[in-house]
């Protein structure tokens, strides 16, 4: 088994920057490179970009809060891999990326554009209907990536 590419997803949890921590250790060990993602789900703000003339109605469209909601997604995205890489990255070269979307569906994306050889996440603990309803992103991305897929999960204080 050789692992020359590891990729690792995070997002601005306890849980990610742990298993952050784990994948650049990992990556240290094993002499290899690493690549970090973000993704970015958009969300939806309430406004239209205006009003159609003839009929009064609201038009479909970015409005200026949206954009601007946009922006501010992108800023953070930026802020918390520049964090990540300074935090543990050292210097190693580390490869990012930002992608928007699903947050499963985008790590798998990655890590085949990345030729990543394994895949670390965190895991956010969710039990019963919550789990149910908003479903599990490291249990998407173990069931649909094609590469193994380490889950680190963060242990309680109580522990």
């Amino acid at each position: 088994m050789t692992i020359q590419k590891i990729l690792i997803g995070i997002d601005d949890s306890k849980q990610a920057e742990h298993a952050a921590e784990y994948g650049f250790d990992m990556a240290r060990k094993f002499n290899a490179l690493v690549g970090i993602v973000n993704i970015v789900e958009p969300a939806i703000a309430g406004t239209s970009a205006g009003t159609d003339p003839m009929m009064g109605l609201p038009t479909p469209g970015i409005g200026i809060d949206e954009m601007e909601l946009i922006e501010i997604q992108n800023s953070q995205s930026e802020n918390i891999v520049e964090q990540t890489i300074k935090k543990f990255g050292g210097e190693m070269q580390v490869t990012h990326f930002t992608e928007y979307g699903s947050t499963a569906d985008g790590i798998i994306r990655c890590a085949k554009e990345f030729g990543a050889d394994l895949i670390v996440v965190g895991t956010h603990t969710r039990h019963g209907l919550d789990r149910l309803l908003m479903g599990s992103v490291a249990e998407h991305v173990v069931r649909h990536a094609h590469v193994p897929v380490l889950v680190v999960p963060l242990k309680s204080e109580s522990q």
